[in-house]
């Protein structure tokens, strides 16, 4: 059984930075990509950044120079360092990995959620 779970998020004001961290447990045989998605209500869920194996990211466009993302592959963990955060990042931010287990294909986990809240 894997686990995904994320650093609690928070209340920030606007112009402040926040990191989140996502460490996956469990009988992991290996991570393909990483990364962080977030929704807000009424909203689809939207791709924030990704990092492969091999360190190549991808970024929504309005976080592009602001957010950066990084892993650990020793720790199973990734990270998503937030800079200059703006009203509009406020989300419920999920973190994201396709991970093989022993035994099947690799497959899209996704951890709890955890709230930023970005104040005016």
């Amino acid at each position: 059984q894997v686990r995904l779970v994320e650093s609690r998020g928070g209340l920030v004001q606007a112009g402040e930075s926040l990191e989140l961290a996502c460490a996956a447990s469990g009988s992991i045989l290996s991570i393909n990509s990483m990364g962080w998605y977030r929704q807000t209500p009424g909203k689809q869920r939207e791709l924030v950044a990704t990092i492969t194996t091999d360190r190549s990211t991808n970024y929504l466009d309005s976080v592009k120079g602001r957010f950066t993302v990084s892993r650990d592959n020793a720790k199973n963990t990734v990270y998503l360092q937030m800079n200059s955060l703006k009203p509009e990042d406020t989300a419920l931010y999920y973190c994201y990995a396709k991970i093989q287990v022993y035994g099947f294909n690799p497959r899209d986990y996704w951890g709890q959620g955890t709230q930023v809240t970005v104040s005016s």
